[in-house]
């Protein structure tokens, strides 16, 4: 528990706190520990470090421009892909895996979640965006190119976090921890990472239980398919509040 927990605290250190020393410092401190106990440990939690270091070494920001959008998503690819690789084909125990489909069909319960997400996206997310005014932290798209990027860079960090923190991170803590220190660590980071992107004031209080909830749900489906489109809807959500906070005559469809 100490290391992977250490792990966690280095991320909350490096993304919300920006204190690199300290941070890169305690990662390593944290594999060390992992070393001296289980070599397997160790080197799960060289993955996830190695994904944290990579996305603490670059600008995390809601920037659309295409300058940030390649490095922000060169980065991207990098944490989720090395890990991947070499899980595959150093570690030849295909841990990090994409499970995209499953073959079974989603339950009446799951099909009726996704609404509710929409229904709770619509409900919160208007009053938290414009009653707050982080919706400033998101740069103003009114041309078609830009709503174009603010749609894609939206959309696909709402995948890349599902990759990430669900697939690769909590996976990989769950081959070694109970599921609910697990669950807690890996949601600890995928706080940390939307804070620094722009979720600022009282988001923590929803995206922590909401990363909660995705590890739970891709523990019992098994399904990234599910998990990505729970995402993307409230993500859909997401970028209709953001057109609006920037363009109040447009799609005016929000009760605050």
């Amino acid at each position: 528990m100490l290391p992977a927990a250490l792990v966690s605290l280095a991320g909350y250190l490096l993304l919300v706190l920006h204190q690199a020393v300290l941070g890169y410092g305690i990662l390593v401190v944290a594999l060390g520990i992992a070393a001296a106990v289980s070599m397997a440990f160790f080197r799960d939690l060289l993955l996830i470090a190695f994904g944290l270091t990579v996305m603490s070494l670059v600008p995390i920001s809601t920037d659309i421009g295409l300058d940030h959008m390649g490095i922000m998503g060169a980065a991207m690819i990098l944490a989720v892909g090395v890990p991947y690789t070499i899980s595959r084909f150093a570690y030849r125990d295909h841990a990090v895996s994409f499970p995209l489909r499953t073959g079974k069909r989603w339950s009446r319960t799951e099909k009726w979640y996704l609404p509710v997400v929409v229904v709770i996206g619509y409900a919160l997310l208007p009053g938290y965006m414009l009653g707050t005014g982080v919706y400033t932290n998101w740069p103003a798209a009114s041309e078609p190119a830009e709503i174009a990027r603010l749609f894609v860079g939206t959309n696909g960090l709402g995948i890349w976090d599902e990759l990430f923190f669900i697939c690769t991170v909590f996976v990989l803590l769950r081959r070694h921890l109970p599921m609910v220190q697990a669950n807690l660590l890996q949601a600890v980071l995928f706080t940390s990472f939307l804070w620094e992107l722009g979720f600022h004031a009282w988001a923590p209080l929803f995206i922590f239980p909401f990363a909660l909830l995705q590890a739970f749900i891709f523990a019992r489906t098994r399904s990234l398919s599910y998990i990505i489109c729970v995402h993307l809807l409230f993500d859909f959500v997401l970028f209709l509040v953001l057109i609006h906070a920037h363009n109040r005559a447009w799609i005016d469809i929000f009760i605050y």
